[in-house]
């Protein structure tokens, strides 16, 4: 379960959110700039809120009065980017491995070899980025996501890019991937998305769920 309370002045408003997540899949909807995307910074750690408190699966991420902001790479979180951020000097065997090595994880080839049967990405280990479809381009920023086995998975804007007939094939693809007990939240301004993909939904205006 992820739990979240956090506050944080912006320069347009002030972000002043709560919910929790179970294992499901919660989904946050609303305008570019209402603070979606600043929200999954402070869980990840990128960015850390004036108050508050981010607990994973018991786990304290974050307390304000207690003084806890445990570091980006100790939360186990994973995050999507927008752009998939797949490193483009590196072949998709490599993107999914390097982060794996730098944690020093055991037996990284099976770990990687593995992810990559089950998002039927074995193929395309040898491509990389630019000789990548866009669906492709996801499978493979999601297999690198799930090689480190993270406790919680957010996805910011996963489908910006896409075009709609592509949108509609990778929506279907992702419902049956998201199929693991694990909190997920996904982010996106478009409310088919959203409703299609999502067991709970909330939505985010000028920093505030409404």
């Amino acid at each position: 379960m992820l739990e979240v309370q956090i506050y944080k002045k912006l320069a347009e408003f002030d972000l002043d959110v709560s919910f929790q997540v179970d294992d499901n899949i919660l989904g946050l909807m609303g305008a570019s700039g209402s603070g979606k995307s600043m929200t999954l910074k402070c869980i990840a750690g990128i960015e850390t809120p004036d108050q508050g408190r981010i607990v994973l699966n018991g786990r304290v991420l974050f307390d304000s009065e207690k003084k806890i902001n445990v570091p980006i790479q100790k939360r186990n979180v994973g995050y999507m980017f927008q752009s998939y951020a797949l490193f483009p000097n590196m072949n998709v065997y490599e993107n999914i491995s390097v982060g794996l090595r730098a944690r020093k994880v055991k037996d990284v080839d099976i770990v990687v070899r593995k992810v990559m049967r089950q998002f039927q990405i074995s193929e395309l280990a040898s491509r990389y980025p630019k000789q990548l479809s866009g669906g492709q381009r996801q499978r493979v920023a999601l297999a690198r996501l799930m090689a480190y086995e993270p406790d919680v998975l957010l996805l910011d804007e996963p489908f910006s890019a896409l075009d709609e007939d592509l949108k509609k094939d990778l929506l279907q693809e992702l419902k049956s991937e998201l199929q693991i007990s694990k909190p997920v939240i996904f982010v996106s301004h478009d409310k088919e998305e959203v409703n299609y993909l999502c067991d709970l939904k909330y939505k985010i205006k000028q920093g505030e769920i409404i």
